[in-house]
């Protein structure tokens, strides 16, 4: 398998986990009692969404250079 494919399948899955922990957190947030930590939860996954997206972008640029 190649590394392309690997983080395409990882960009996908962490956006599926990132969609349900935002709305996980924004239903936490419709009650009183809920801690703040809670808002911070979805940083992690975006960061790596963020990561491996900026990868996804410049792949075709470095497939093209490398030719």
């Amino acid at each position: 398998m190649k590394i392309s494919h690997f983080i395409r399948q990882f960009h996908r899955w962490m956006s599926i986990i990132f969609t349900a922990l935002v709305i996980v957190v924004t239903i936490a947030n419709i009650r009183p009692a809920a801690p703040e930590w809670v808002n911070y939860t979805p940083l992690p996954p975006l960061f790596l969404m963020l990561v491996s997206g900026l990868y996804l972008f410049a792949l075709p640029y470095i497939r093209k250079s490398r030719a």
